[in-house]
């Protein structure tokens, strides 16, 4: 197995700590307040749509859960802005030199 397929196993190991962690902490049948805060606090750190992708979960339902606790959720993480603004700082750089 290479660097990038054992990367890939243990990110998708984590991302299956995660569900587990979300079924056990419910009763079965419908969602128990604990697990639509464990949902939020991770909406909190990975995104809505990442969310729904680890937790098997309809966006949807996740936005749904957000109104209902009153969480204002932003498009994407604060990484992403920072990334972006990263991003468009090299890219002027480069054309001030002509590159682009």
């Amino acid at each position: 197995m290479n660097n990038k397929e054992l990367i890939k196993a243990m990110q998708q190991q984590a991302y299956d700590e995660m569900k587990e962690d979300f079924i056990s902490s419910g009763q079965g049948g419908h969602y128990t307040d604990k697990q639509k805060r464990y949902a939020i606090e991770l909406i909190d750190e990975y995104g809505v749509r990442a969310t729904a992708r680890i937790l098997e979960l309809p966006r949807r339902t996740l936005q749904r859960w957000c109104r209902l606790y009153g969480v204002d959720v932003k498009r994407c993480p604060a990484w992403v802005y920072e990334w972006a603004d990263k991003r468009k700082r090299r890219r002027e750089f480069w054309q001030r030199r002509g590159y682009y």
